[in-house]
């Protein structure tokens, strides 16, 4: 066995109605005085309402901070930094989708440390201490709540990331009653966006590809391949969704520490440029890039696909891989998202200057079981047109 590193957060809390009990949970943790990071459409919705009044109902102050965007921007984050600092916040809560949580990491570690951002972007950069900071996520799909890592978006296009164990939360509180209702398409692209996770960490060609995230990856297509299509098709199914809460969170602690690839590298150009939602922008590579990955990958990708898809444990071995690829792209259609880059919008002569940024994501390429460059990356747009 190679030798590994295993880190995840601290603790985590899985029940119904555990938001509504903030105060219980976390409200010693967070602090007297607590931020909360969140976005627009949650607060519109109440969704962070219940959590609010408990922690304000036992004593706490809380600022609201609901300004965050998709792929939030560093001016967004300054501007979450300037409100911590103005109420003197002593913890953090992040909730939402992966881009609260992520903006409500680097704050956490940048008004505990008043470290310069600059200094702490890329891989083990940033020195702490950090806020303690309790995440809850209210789509099962980034997986932030249990990773390392937070996304932010640089100059409008360029993704740039904060990788440290130190913003790894305290507290991950999953709590499937927030996801109840929550658009199908969302549900969707976001569940897809986790089995990407799990995928690419099990055949990530990192050094740190360990048993551990193997053993969750599978657990977590298990979970999220059974349950994606319900949780669709009925979103107040309690069960299905919180089935998918726990299939995000598994293939998040998978890939925090062996790490996504070639699809999330391929994927961010999608996103960052045409502004495409980031589990859908991974949905539309994601063949591609698996099938280019087959002539390294077969074996691993069979390994996995009746995790997936339990029809195909009596597929011959060595057309597996093959048929987890058709099924994978069914699965899509009948989650009823658009198949093709050129279905939202990327015209083909913007696909050369998609390879070119892609190329920008080495931190994500050298995980990928087949090298890429820059002609690789134009011939799987070009696929995936």
């Amino acid at each position: 066995m190679n030798p590994f590193t295993f880190n995840t957060t601290k603790s985590i809390l899985c029940r119904p109605g555990a938001a509504a009990e903030l105060d219980r949970h976390a409200g010693a943790l967070l602090g007297p005085r607590v931020l909360v990071v969140t976005d627009p459409g949650l607060r519109k919705l109440g969704l962070t309402d219940p959590a609010i009044a408990a922690l304000r109902g036992a004593g706490h102050e809380v600022t609201i901070f609901d300004a965050v965007e998709a792929d939030p921007s560093v001016a967004t984050l300054m501007a979450t930094l300037e409100a911590g600092h103005a109420a003197e916040a002593t913890g953090i809560l992040g909730f939402g989708g992966g881009s609260s949580l992520d903006v409500a990491k680097v704050a956490a570690l940048l008004l505990g440390s008043d470290q310069p951002l600059d200094e702490a972007w890329g891989v083990g950069n940033a020195r702490g201490p950090r806020l303690p900071l309790v995440l809850v996520p209210t789509t099962a799909g980034t997986g932030s709540e249990v990773t390392p890592v937070a996304i932010l978006t640089v100059g409008g296009e360029e993704k740039r990331g904060v990788s440290t164990p130190l913003i790894l939360p305290d507290i991950a509180l999953l709590d499937a009653e927030l996801t109840l209702g929550l658009p199908a398409s969302i549900t969707a692209a976001t569940g897809v966006d986790a089995m990407v996770h799990a995928i690419e960490a099990y055949a990530s060609a990192n050094a740190n590809n360990n048993p551990l995230s193997r053993m969750l990856a599978r657990e977590a297509l298990r979970l999220l391949g059974a349950n994606i299509e319900t949780a669709m098709r009925d979103g107040s199914d309690v069960a299905a969704r919180e089935a998918m809460l726990l299939g995000s969170m598994l293939a998040g602690q998978a890939f925090a520490n062996s790490p996504v690839a070639a699809v999330h590298a391929l994927a961010y150009p999608v996103g960052g440029i045409f502004h495409i939602p980031h589990g859908l922008s991974n949905a539309l590579v994601l063949a591609s890039v698996l099938r280019f990955n087959l002539p390294i990958a077969a074996e691993t990708y069979a390994e996995i696909a009746a995790d997936a898809f339990p029809q195909l444990a009596d597929h011959p071995l060595d057309t597996r891989a093959e048929a987890f690829l058709r099924e994978l792209q069914a699965l899509s259609g009948r989650l009823q998202m658009p198949q093709r880059l050129r279905d939202v919008g990327i015209p083909e002569d913007a696909l050369p200057r998609m390879a070119a940024d892609a190329m920008k994501q080495q931190r994500l390429l050298v995980n990928n079981p087949r090298p890429v460059t820059e002609a690789d990356a134009l011939a799987i747009y070009t696929e995936a047109w």
